[in-house]
């Protein structure tokens, strides 16, 4: 019901990338990620609360892709059953 969809997933020169479409339920509409091996190198949110996902974003850099799932994985936006930073965790999830 809250899943991401996968747009693209391509990979150069050991960086994979990789851009999701969010479930509607957020104010985000897509997420960019970009992974080394397993560490976050940078993540970029189209839409939402401009602010909020510069800092969730700031914060997942240089993280493995488990620890920034365990971090943000069932945060809630005002009932809405999922997040921007919960649709994040659930497309590294998919990675």
């Amino acid at each position: 019901m809250f899943d991401v969809t996968k747009i693209s997933d391509t990979s150069w020169n050991g960086v994979r990338k990789a851009s999701f479409r969010t479930c509607g339920a957020v104010c985000s509409q897509q997420i960019d990620i970009e992974l080394e091996g397993d560490i976050v190198r940078r993540v970029r949110y189209t839409g939402g609360c401009h602010g909020n996902t510069q800092g969730v974003a700031a914060l997942c850099a240089g993280r493995s892709r488990q620890e920034v799932i365990a971090l943000l994985e069932g945060i809630d936006c005002k009932g809405r059953g999922t997040s921007c930073p919960d649709q994040l965790a659930r497309a590294l999830k998919q990675l």
